[in-house]
């Protein structure tokens, strides 16, 4: 299979892979190295490859993280997926539909913006 790595999703498609891995560096090559990282629509919550690496050290210690691709689409140098993401809450497990957009430039992810719904916790019950 040939791919084509002026694709725009490629490097998306590239960390979602290694964040569903729990591989740092797998999903660290694809982040620009002054990259940055918002809660959407503008609250800065990483600013460059070394806070956003910190930030994923601590989320990949979560034994059920996984984010699930429901639908990708592009324009231009953009990308956007909807994903659920199964999380451990320190309410319990759980998940969150998020809204990511990301600006890619030079085959690397330059800026990203995320949009959380609201977590839905998993029954406990038996």
């Amino acid at each position: 299979m040939s791919i084509d790595h002026r694709d725009v999703t490629f490097p998306v498609r590239m960390q979602l892979d290694a964040y569903n891995a729990k591989d740092i560096e797998g999903f660290m090559q694809w982040w620009a190295d002054d990259c940055q990282y918002y809660a959407f629509p503008s609250t800065l919550l990483a600013s460059g490859a070394d806070e956003i690496r910190e930030r994923h050290l601590a989320r990949f210690a979560e034994p059920d993280l996984f984010g699930r691709l429901i639908a990708r689409m592009t324009v231009g140098n953009m990308v956007v997926d909807h994903e659920t993401v199964t999380r451990n809450f320190p309410e319990g497990r759980g998940e969150v539909d998020v809204i990511c957009i990301y600006e890619i430039e030079g085959g690397k992810i330059a800026k990203a913006w995320f949009k959380l719904g609201t977590p839905r916790l998993h029954s406990t019950a038996a």
